[in-house]
């Protein structure tokens, strides 16, 4: 488990075929690794890496088939910067919200703006994924825990500090952009649970509009 609030900048070394799919390594810059060990999760965008091997100055990790098809983790090359993240500890401070590190979609960036010192962003996430998206609810982006500020269909307003932007690869964010998404796991499991006895019947994946107005979510 993650918290969202990336503790340094990193970059993509190497990506070398390996066996089907890719081994990866991360120069992990000012991130201290002093407390990593081999099989330790790291975010790297949002997407949750074991470490394989600890060279020193980064870490290699495997990254699947999967992950390749169902992230943007696709479009990295060597010398891309990519926000980094260690693992939760008993002891580490929640300042975002709950992040699991396995990404739900890929969304894109379609407008970018200035507000003042802030950015203003406007970003399109993937349909499927839009009911769980809601106005002051959180979204993590690119490992980024964030507050969504408006909501309009699938497409959603964020606003960014100074902060954030000169501690994460926000401030490289430009329309046209594809970065990952991970939707708030509350949302998720509020799905699950209203599906009630139908959770256990196959293909009971979520709750579809006609699910919503059977049981009276909806206006009939």
């Amino acid at each position: 488990m993650f918290t969202g609030i990336i503790e340094a900048i990193g970059s993509i070394r190497a990506m070398t075929p390996k066996g089907g799919d890719v081994r990866v390594y991360v120069a992990t810059g000012k991130l201290d690794l002093g407390d990593v060990k081999l099989g330790d999760s790291i975010a790297v965008n949002g997407v949750c890496l074991t470490a394989v091997e600890l060279p020193g100055d980064g870490f290699w990790a495997d990254v699947s088939r999967e992950t390749l098809a169902r992230t943007a983790f696709v479009d990295l090359k060597p010398g891309s910067a990519v926000n980094l993240e260690k693992a939760l500890t008993p002891t580490s401070r929640l300042g975002g919200h709950l992040v699991s590190g396995h990404v739900d979609g890929v969304g894109e960036i379609v407008a970018r703006a200035d507000n003042a010192r802030a950015v203003q962003f406007k970003v399109r996430a993937p349909r499927e994924l839009a009911k769980y998206i809601a106005h002051k609810g959180s979204i993590t982006v690119d490992g980024t825990s964030l507050t969504v500020n408006a909501v309009d269909g699938a497409e959603f307003e964020l606003t960014i500090v100074p902060h954030t932007l000169a501690e994460t690869i926000m401030v490289d964010y430009q329309a046209g952009r594809k970065v990952n998404l991970e939707v708030d796991l509350l949302a998720r499991y509020l799905e699950r649970l209203l599906l009630g006895d139908k959770a256990a019947e196959p293909k009971a994946s979520g709750l579809t509009e006609s699910f919503l107005a059977e049981h009276g979510y909806l206006n009939k």
